[in-house]
């Protein structure tokens, strides 16, 4: 079964919502219209029951089968990101420093194009529980749902979810079995020193000297403590230290991240990140305190759900143009807490030649909708066949 032909004749009208949905960007929880356009069309499809509020403002809507079945889950992820939009497109965000630069609108619009006609169609046994999703860009809406009760009051026996991928041709699928994603940490270290005179600094502590010397330390944490058939990240992305040009200050602050694929490298990243610190502060004479807030865990697919995923995507698109063993990627992603609690799959869209995630040029590929929308009915009929 190729491209639904129903869904592709509407692929236009999914794309308006789609660009509605990237002229009026609204970030991690705070999604008023966002949320409110999203349940409201779904009611006017017709799914059986629409739920807001969930993980402050998320939305689940169910659509019975036509003979009751098992129950899985779709989801959508709908925030923006704090970027100033540099696309020069006709449905460029209205609100300065606010765009969608990760492809949620068009994450949004497929599922809701593929509600639509499921709820039309209901071809199959069960139930589809369709889940859209606040605060993947840092706020784990993933999470946060769950902690309001989404799989206790919709006690789904799998959860699929699926992103874009800019690079990957539309009209292309990709996924693996296991870790797909990374997790991601955040590293906050203070460094303290003794503030001087820059013409006496003799007689001080210097903290960007040793801030600096930190730095180029944790490069090599990876290179030199991470076996080289594993896969690992440590950047230091931001450096705050002192207000004048002639004087050595106290303190200096630094930020980062720290990614992994699995749980034990995880957790060595941290133990040497540090020591390192505080050993290198500690030879230049001043102290580090390094602390770690924990991120999203790693997004591990499950296998079986994984090859369904695949066979699925096949349907749609044809098995050239799916790969099931695609490189994982070391950017986070919050599905992961969902994958920790239900089987399932994440797989990637294609979404072409486009400017990468979290790009101010970056689009969603409008021309990617029949397949997506196409993908998570066929996933449905086939999970719950009648």
């Amino acid at each position: 079964m190729p491209v639904n032909n129903h869904i592709a004749a509407r692929a236009d009208e999914i794309a308006a919502w789609r660009q509605d949905f990237h002229r009026h960007p609204e970030l991690m929880y705070d999604l008023p219209r966002t949320s409110g356009t999203v349940a409201e069309l779904l009611r006017a499809f017709g799914c059986d029951e629409v739920a807001t509020g969930l993980g402050g403002t998320g939305v689940v809507a169910v659509v019975h089968g036509r003979e009751p079945g098992r129950m899985i889950g779709l989801r959508a992820d709908m925030d923006a990101l704090p970027i100033l939009e540099r696309t020069g497109a006709a449905y460029a965000s209205q609100t300065p420093g606010r765009m969608h630069a990760c492809g949620h609108d068009g994450h949004t619009a497929m599922l809701l194009g593929a509600a639509r006609h499921l709820a039309e169609t209901r071809a199959f046994a069960g139930t589809a529980v369709l889940i859209f999703q606040p605060a993947e860009e840092g706020g784990a809406g993933a999470k946060a749902m769950m902690d309001d009760g989404l799989f206790s009051r919709f006690p789904v026996d799998e959860v699929y979810g699926m992103h874009n991928l800019p690079g990957l041709e539309v009209g292309r699928f990709a996924m693996r079995p296991g870790a797909i994603m990374a997790s991601a940490d955040h590293i906050d270290i203070t460094v303290e020193g003794r503030g001087a005179h820059a013409a006496r600094p003799n007689q001080g502590v210097d903290v960007v000297l040793a801030g600096a010397a930190i730095v180029t330390a944790l490069q090599q944490v990876v290179s030199r403590n991470v076996d080289p058939l594993h896969s690992a990240v440590v950047s230091i992305c931001m450096f705050h230290a002192g207000e004048a040009d002639n004087v050595l200050p106290p303190v200096a602050k630094l930020g980062g991240t720290a990614r992994s694929l699995d749980p034990q490298v995880r957790l060595h990243l941290r133990e040497r990140v540090r020591e390192v610190a505080q050993g290198v502060a500690a030879a230049y004479g001043a102290t580090a305190t390094v602390e770690f807030s924990e991120g999203y865990p790693v997004t591990s697919n499950h296998a079986d759900q994984t090859a369904f995923a695949a066979e699925v995507a096949r349907e749609i698109a044809g098995g050239a143009a799916v790969d099931p063993v695609a490189p994982p990627l070391m950017a986070a992603e919050d599905f992961a807490f969902m994958l920790e609690a239900k089987p399932g799959a994440y797989i990637f869209i294609g979404n072409g030649p486009s400017a990468g995630l979290h790009h101010p040029q970056y689009d969603f590929a409008d021309g990617a909708i029949a397949y997506g929308a196409s993908y998570w009915v066929r996933l449905v009929e086939r999970a719950l066949p009648l």
